[in-house]
């Protein structure tokens, strides 16, 4: 499954150490949630708004900062999560550019800001 795919780059690989550090020790909570958002994000049921309501993701994301760096680390992950799925490389594409203008939405923090505990 795709979400589990890109948690599981997450959580293993160097390349996405900084977005790794923004989350809970364990990613069961959001892969979950991850789920849930994107099954309603892609036409099926709205099974995230069901539980949390309306997603407002920018809003959620605030108290995380997202510059460039944790934007392209996220995006690395769903990248090689999307290149191993089984989907036709049309739908592959057409996710790839809407999680990218997604990831680039959800910025919050200017790349030239350094954060004291280093994020």
């Amino acid at each position: 499954m795709l979400v589990d795919r890109f948690y599981d780059l997450m959580e293993t690989a160097p390349e996405a150490a900084t977005i790794r550090r923004l989350h809970a020790a364990s990613l069961k909570r959001s892969r979950e949630k991850l789920f849930e958002y994107l099954t309603g994000w892609s036409g099926g049921p709205p099974l995230y708004e069901a539980k949390y309501g309306h997603p407002r993701l920018r809003g959620r994301h605030l108290p995380f900062p997202i510059a460039s760096r944790e934007r392209d680390e996220w995006l690395w992950c769903m990248d090689r999560a999307l290149a191993e799925h089984l989907a036709p490389e049309p739908v592959k594409a057409f996710l790839q550019e809407r999680f990218t203008a997604l990831a680039d939405h959800l910025r919050n923090r200017p790349d030239d800001v350094v954060f004291p505990d280093g994020a």
